[in-house]
């Protein structure tokens, strides 16, 4: 319980930050990225904390570990699975799946298209003292077994290329913890959901 608060804190900054490049995707060696900074205005309204571990979780090829991953909707209807990456030697790896028009194909699967990776690390400029990730354009796909409302998550899994070719993978199986979900402000459901 005492690493969820920061762990939490770190993600939503994370989130709601501008973007810049390049990148440092972990400690020792950086993935430069060619895209110019997106625009990023909207503002998180949804954070539900799912806590496990990564069966899987690769890094432009690199394996590491992790414990939490946070699904984050911004209110212009962005969605960012945010992986707090497990590495000893910096507290701010964090590496996030990010898309938009996610559907769900039941009350239990929700699938988000993949259109940009957002990388962070220790190594980033900082804005207001906290790391800035930076984005790199990609393509992928990320499914989510459960949902919030239940409070239950089984399992997150995603894949990703990059526009350089680097891959990214996921794998997360949650430890039957239920999902913390905090509503921060009303807005539009950016889901499509074939059940209304």
């Amino acid at each position: 319980m005492r690493l969820r608060r920061p762990v939490l804190f770190a993600i939503a900054m994370v989130l709601t930050m501008p973007l810049a490049s390049p990148c440092f995707a972990e400690t020792s060696e950086p993935i430069p990225v060619n895209n110019p900074p997106a625009q990023q205005n909207a503002l998180i309204d949804l954070l539900a904390l799912m806590t496990g571990h990564c069966k899987t979780l690769k890094v432009a090829g690199r394996a590491f570990a992790c414990k939490t991953v946070a699904y984050a909707h911004g209110d212009k209807g962005r969605v960012n699975f945010a992986v707090a990456v497990d590495d000893p030697s910096d507290d701010s790896h964090v590496v996030s799946f990010s898309g938009e028009n996610g559907k769900r194909a039941d009350d239990n699967s929700y699938e988000l298209p993949i259109d940009r990776m957002l990388l962070n690390s220790k190594d980033r400029p900082k804005v207001d003292g906290l790391p800035v990730p930076a984005e790199q354009t990609s393509t992928g796909l990320c499914r989510q077994t459960g949902n919030f409302a239940a409070r239950k998550v089984t399992d997150v899994t995603c894949s990703a290329t990059d526009n350089e070719g680097r891959r990214y993978e996921l794998l997360f199986v949650s430890d039957g913890t239920p999902v913390s979900v905090r509503r921060i402000r009303q807005s539009s459901p950016s889901i499509q959901d074939p059940f209304k």
